[in-house]
């Protein structure tokens, strides 16, 4: 099992839930965290350790992005009018390799990110390598022609794992997505709960 891949199920251990919603994650069979106090009785969670969890899960989901880049991202939420919490899940769910992998391109988060940066994408027309590349409504994203007989495209592809949300619209050969609108939480297909307003309570504290 490779660095990306394990690093992927530790995630999903430590967090106790099976953050893709992937038959493959070991949650499925072992629910309680990794090690060998993994199956101690938990004890009550502070609200602190409520937040800290939030963000986590919610850093981790996007392909583990670093401490740096997360609160990046909370800040520029914090300025923008309106409900931080949706900010923060519009500016995630707007980055380049969020859309990849929404748009069933690739089978992973972490495989888009490397999908991204690798240049098999181009936004408008132009390739784009930038995985943080913030994508904007209207913007097309394309899987370059080269790359699409890819064997992790085509497994993406044929995946019934998960479904393309309403705010792409694909295109009639699937190697296209344009990017309708920024989701608001509601809409985001996430595989379990996420709670943006503790994350937001982590970083106002």
């Amino acid at each position: 099992m490779s660095k990306r891949h394990s690093a992927k199920y530790k995630i999903d251990r430590a967090m106790g839930e099976n953050l893709w919603g992937r038959a493959k994650s070991p949650v499925n069979k072992r629910s309680y965290g990794p090690g060998q106090h993994g199956q101690r009785r938990k004890s009550k969670v502070s609200d602190f350790g409520l937040q800290l969890k939030a963000k986590q899960k919610l850093k981790g989901y996007y392909g583990n992005i670093t401490e740096k880049q997360f609160a990046k991202t909370y800040d520029e939420a914090a300025r923008r009018k309106g409900n931080t919490s949706e900010n923060l899940i519009g500016l995630l769910e707007s980055r380049l390799d969020a859309v990849v992998y929404r748009a069933k391109f690739v089978p992973t988060v972490w495989a888009a990110r490397q999908f991204v940066s690798h240049g098999h994408v181009m936004v408008n027309g132009k390739k784009v390598d930038i995985a943080s590349y913030r994508v904007k409504p209207e913007d097309v994203v394309t899987v370059k022609e080269k790359s699409r007989n890819m064997a992790l495209v085509l497994e993406a592809q044929q995946s019934s794992e998960r479904d393309i949300p309403d705010y792409l619209e694909l295109s009639d050969r699937s190697f296209s997505v344009r990017y309708v609108r920024v989701p608001e939480l509601s809409d985001v297909p996430y595989a379990v709960k996420m709670e943006p307003n503790l994350v937001v309570e982590y970083y106002a504290s």
